[in-house]
């Protein structure tokens, strides 16, 4: 990093500590609490999902979850939330047991002592987040941004895109003005111009581009590598791994479908999502594919992450990130 940027690292943000990030808005539905695996209602183990907009959704939908897991007596809750980092406040405070997030939200989570594991792990996707202006603005780079407000979910992947076109730019921490938001929440800003850019991922994403019409100025190509990481408790994963290993097994095997079937997916999806087809389209044709379980190289890359946060002081300490391994990885 440059001199001047690291300089000028404690007024990237203005809004306090961004390891409590994660904490930063509530699930849209209550999730079911009870202890990690506890016995459900009807007997057996209790597997309290959290999701997102994303293949989650898809893997609820289809039911095909609970079908693989009944065998094994247990029963399926799942909550919906509007982005990542209230899905870890949701696990912190107990009330969920996996769920899916992008990769800036773990490390705030790490370093702010919540019980994270990594479980497993998307392939890269740089192009399925990215920088939009209205369709009427004169910016055409993110440098062309200083001075002006850029809309972004506090603690999200978007936050270390932020972070990173920032130094693309050259630019100071304090030559541009975050403006943290929820997804909602920043498509109204973004509508009203109250910001002048936002950073989003897709869906939301595609859903800007094709109902605002507006422009995609920059994707995390080169950038970032935006994976999707899909998480659990250490002691959800200490005493349910076998379940896990059928999430990431059902995951993968739904990811593949929609890989090799886009067009009954985008229908499938716009259903779910209860977004346009024409938006899930736009989604799919830039998404890639592939979920396994977490690697150490993974890992690895998510240090990579921590360590830049911190030297921004974004973090109250240093966290080593191969200590949210699961158990079985070694």
């Amino acid at each position: 990093m440059s001199a001047h940027f690291s300089a000028a690292r404690r007024r990237l943000l203005t809004t306090g500590a961004a390891a409590l990030a994660y904490a930063a808005a509530a699930p849209i539905a209550s999730a079911q609490s009870g202890a990690p695996g506890a016995a459900g209602a009807t007997g057996g183990r209790v597997l309290r999902i959290g999701n997102q907009k994303g293949l989650l959704t898809l893997l609820k939908g289809r039911g095909t979850l609970e079908k693989r897991l009944a065998p094994l007596g247990v029963h399926v809750t799942w909550t919906e939330f509007p982005s990542g980092p209230p899905q870890l406040e949701a696990l912190n405070v107990g009330s969920i047991d996996f769920g899916d997030v992008g990769e800036a939200p773990p490390v705030f989570a790490l370093a702010a002592g919540a019980p994270f594991v990594y479980f497993g792990q998307g392939v890269q996707r740089p192009n399925s987040e990215g920088l939009l202006v209205p369709k009427t603005s004169p910016i055409t780079s993110f440098a062309q941004l200083k001075g002006k407000r850029v809309g972004f979910t506090k603690g999200s992947n978007t936050h270390y895109l932020y972070v990173r076109l920032l130094q693309q730019a050259n630019l100071k921490p304090q030559d541009v003005t975050p403006v943290f938001l929820q997804p909602a929440d920043a498509r109204a800003a973004f509508e009203r111009g109250a910001i002048d850019a936002w950073l989003i991922w897709d869906p939301f994403l595609a859903v800007a581009q094709k109902s605002l019409d507006a422009r995609l100025v920059a994707d995390g190509t080169g950038l970032v590598g935006n994976r999707l990481y899909f998480f659990t408790s250490r002691t959800y994963v200490q005493h349910n791994e076998d379940v896990l290993r059928v999430v990431i097994e059902e995951l993968n095997a739904v990811d593949k479908w929609v890989e090799a079937n886009r067009a009954a997916a985008a229908s499938e999806y716009a259903q779910l999502w209860g977004v346009p087809r024409d938006a899930v389209e736009l989604v799919l044709s830039r998404q890639r594919f592939g979920i396994e379980r977490i690697t150490r190289a993974t890992l690895a890359e998510q240090q990579q992450i921590a360590d830049a946060f911190l030297e921004l002081n974004l973090l109250p300490k240093r966290i080593d990130v191969a200590q949210a391994a699961p158990p079985s990885l070694g």
